[in-house]
């Protein structure tokens, strides 16, 4: 159980006022730039007109060595591999590499692994290549930690030359050249490079004209970035501003194709449809299947053989999200099957045979519905289990792993996604361990987080906000798009849009109405009765409908207008620390008597009731008397281990329902109840 920190984002109105005053800019659009620290009228003009990094590709490590060799292997016409990844990074690095050297008469092949072969170049790879006379090797988005591969593909008279953005291990590969912006000789300032971003640099090496090449393959670089999830953040951003320019005026015939199944055919694309839209399609060649789908579609200068790529994408995405929400419900059923989990700091959820590569996907999905790390493994038919974990900002998940090592075959990543492989037999073992890196090393785990930028009253939402927001774009990671609050509106009324799946709200405050949409939420999953004053969470969103240009106001989170978040939270902490054993709560946790008749008496007259925590504890207080969060989730679970009700914890929000009761039941006989009376005494 868990609820979303509102994080008001404290804005300095004195400093903005002065640098609208100075920068000739809004005043709204001043308060949003100090909000991300943008303090000084020099960092406002660099934002607005743009970053220039040097843009010279010589300034990473070993770029002349890698631009020398690959020149030397055109002009002999060497034949030259191109390896590169199935994720949306991985091929269209191996796109833009490939297509520049076929254009320059070079004799290249490219390979990309299956994800069921595994991430990188194998050694079988080396092997093959040999065979192929293949005497120069060049990887993207991978190959800065395959010492092993690379020594064989030495031996075999093979040069390699590495394209990667990948953290370095100490010991580089014994390659030619090693190209990766996080060596620490590297001094290219910008490090935010993709794995195609890297490759892009390299060819700009090698053509020495960046703004030819940009034209060229700005479109692929763009996907990768944003598929990549990289921070759109200073120089980047400014890239991506003009790589958004250059795909969406894009002629090539696979991405018209894509924009067609995906529903943007006549839309212009933001970063934000870029990463919904096409990068989901492109990761499904190598989620689902053979990942070379996707490189044939951008390869691609015909337009039929393009739209049978794209629709065999659209129909693999598809498939991926039917598989994957299959499996999202039975992870979902299993942490079920094991209330104890929920109490855990990081959830470790595993089933046989699910498919892997949807596992990172859930993990998500999971890390979202619980607001907490999440690693989801699959377990194979030999025994071995593969996963996928993701994790909040303030607990490192690489580091977690490797506080885990002995518990593990394989595992790699970064603060916030990572991936691992161990024994099956080993799984229990496991979760004991990482729960207790957390417990030793994470005392307050964080949760996830809403930073919001600034306030508005209901009649400054408009058209105008829209044209400020633009000015932020593209929008991203590291250069988030601005959620707004609303405080202290009456909600008039709830409706079903969508077939059900999807709600319409109808806000107002001081004689001004809003409509607000939430998604991925039924009616009954917001039981906030009509009338009340709520607090939201909103984001603006530009729509066009027949021309004409709108604001559409999105719901990302509602609550009553009265909750202390930061109490409750601390509440629900307290709760998980108590149903662990780790601690008796300062405060009361066992409720009155009172507090028991009144909370059973609201559920009998409802029969189940479903929603979050704060609607539930709101729903059953009185003005007299108040029941805490800790002593409404400590009668639900004493009732559940009596077998008086069915308690479904689903993280975000939950579900109870009464049960028969079966002649008369002793509460204080529950292991729950008699654990504080032992702790009330000790007291």
């Amino acid at each position: 159980m868990f609820l979303k920190r509102w994080n008001y984002v404290q804005p300095n109105t004195v400093l903005a006022s002065e640098l609208a005053e100075i920068c000739e800019i809004n005043p709204v659009l001043a308060l949003l730039l100090t909000t991300r620290g943008i303090t000084t009228p020099e960092e406002v003009f660099s934002f607005l007109a743009g970053q220039e990094e040097e843009a010279d590709p010589f300034s990473f490590a070993d770029m002349d060595k890698a631009a020398e060799r690959i020149s030397r292997a055109i002009e002999a016409h060497e034949k030259i591999l191109v390896y590169g990844d199935y994720d949306v990074d991985g091929i269209t690095s191996t796109v833009l590499l490939y297509t520049y050297l076929r254009r320059q008469g070079a004799d290249v092949v490219y390979r990309v692994p299956t994800r069921d072969e595994g991430y990188g170049l194998h050694e079988a790879d080396a092997l093959w290549a040999a065979e192929q006379g293949i005497t120069l090797l060049i990887t993207v988005d991978n190959g800065i930690s395959l010492v092993s591969q690379i020594t064989l593909a030495n031996e075999k008279g093979i040069d390699v030359v590495v394209t990667d953005h990948h953290q370095p291990p100490e010991e580089l590969p014994p390659a030619v050249a090693v190209v990766d912006p996080h060596r620490a000789d590297c001094e290219s300032t910008c490090k935010n490079y993709a794995g195609v971003g890297v490759a892009f640099m390299l060819v700009c090496a090698l053509e020495g004209d960046g703004e030819a090449v940009l034209s060229q393959y700005g479109d692929l670089l763009t996907l990768g970035t944003i598929g990549d999830v990289m921070p759109l953040t200073d120089f980047m951003r400014d890239l991506m501003r003009r790589g958004i320019e250059l795909l969406n005026a894009s002629t090539r015939p696979g991405l018209l194709a894509l924009r067609r199944v995906a529903g943007y055919e006549d839309k212009e694309l933001s970063a934000r449809a870029v990463s919904f839209s096409l990068v989901p399609r492109l990761n499904a060649a190598g989620r689902m299947g053979d990942p070379d789908l996707a490189v044939r579609l951008l390869l691609t200068e015909d337009i039929a053989e393009a739209q049978s790529l794209a629709e065999a994408l659209e129909d693999m995405n598809a498939r991926r999200q039917t598989v994957g929400n299959d499996i999202a419900a039975q992870a979902q059923e299993s942490v079920m099957h094991h209330p104890e989990w929920l109490h855990d700091r990081v959830l470790v959820v595993s089933g046989e045979g699910w498919h892997f590569g949807v596992l990172g996907i859930i993990a998500a999905r999971l890390t979202e519905r619980f607001g907490k790390p999440t690693l989801v493994l699959s377990v194979g038919e030999d025994g071995v289990a593969h996963g996928s974990g993701r994790s909040l900002e303030g607990f490192s998940l690489y580091e977690a792993l490797h506080g885990c090592e002995e518990h593990l075959a394989v595992y790699g990543g970064h603060e916030l996604a990572a991936g691992v492989t161990l024994s099956a037999e080993n799984i229990d073992a496991f979760r004991r361990a990482i729960n207790d890196y957390a417990a030793e090393h994470c005392s307050v785990m964080p949760v996830p987080q809403l930073d919001v930028a600034i306030r508005l009253r209901p009649e400054q939402v408009g058209v105008d906000k829209l044209a400020l927001l633009e000015v932020l774009e593209p929008c991203g990671a590291g250069n988030p798009a601005p959620l707004f609050g609303l405080s202290r509106m009456r909600l008039d009324n709830i409706a079903a849009i969508g077939g059900g799946k999807h709600v319409r709200l109808s806000l107002s405050r001081d004689g001004i109405q809003l409509s607000a949409v939430k998604f991925q939420t039924r009616p009954e999953d917001l039981p906030i009765p009509c009338g009340s004053t709520v607090n939201c969470v909103v984001s603006l969103e530009k729509n066009v409908y027949r021309g004409n240009i709108s604001v559409s106001v999105r719901m990302i989170d509602i609550g009553y207008a009265d909750t202390d978040r930061e109490a409750m939270q601390a509440e629900l902490v307290a709760f998980d620390a108590m149903m662990r054993r780790e601690s008796r709560p300062s405060a009361p946790a066992l409720p009155t008597r009172e507090q028991l008749a009144r909370l059973y008496s609201m559920l009998r007259a409802c029969g189940e009731w479903s929603g979050t925590v704060e609607q539930l504890h709101h729903a059953v207080n009185t003005d007299t008397d108040s029941m805490s969060v800790l002593q409404l989730l400590t009668a639900l679970e004493i009732w559940r281990e009596a077998a008086l009700v069915e308690f479904q914890d689903m993280g975000d929000r939950f579900r109870v329902r009464l049960l028969p009761a079966v002649g008369k039941t002793d509460l204080s006989a529950t292991p729950l109840w008699r654990y504080l009376e032992e702790e009330n005494h000790r007291a």
